[in-house]
């Protein structure tokens, strides 16, 4: 038989909870290139276009599944300039991974207003959610 696993709202939200805590004074990049295969998989050449600083506490509870980012800090001059396609989050040592995720204009995880970033230039993010499939 084949697995085939579906959340009640319960646990989708416990599953949104948790990952939130680890996000609490975490960091938000952003970069260019394509997305790795998984969020455990070394960033190569994709460049780090900008970082922004999730708050304390990172995101609101969880409701049917999702957690809408609180207040995230802005970067106020961006690393580089390219074309923002994915994000990796990490906890507040800023080294230890915990999710990556599209970033675009709209129906992305991480929603920017424009995906054009200039050097220099301040990058804020619209609206981030944390997301839990429920199957």
């Amino acid at each position: 038989m084949a697995l085939n696993p579906k959340l009640t709202n319960l646990g989708a939200n416990a599953e949104v909870d948790a990952l939130s805590a680890l996000l609490n004074g975490g960091f938000l990049d952003i970069y260019d290139g394509a997305q790795p295969a998984t969020g455990d998989t070394a960033i190569g050449a994709q460049v780090l276009l900008a970082s922004l600083t999730f708050g304390s506490p990172a995101f609101g509870a969880g409701a049917a599944g999702v957690a809408t980012a609180n207040a995230i800090g802005s970067d106020a001059s961006a690393n580089a300039t390219g074309t923002a396609s994915w994000y990796r989050c990490f906890k507040s040592d800023h080294t230890t991974a915990v999710q990556d995720g599209s970033v675009g204009t709209a129906t992305s995880n991480c929603v920017l207003n424009s995906t054009a970033i200039q050097v220099g230039a301040q990058v804020s993010v619209d609206s981030f959610l944390l997301t839990a499939s429920k199957g």
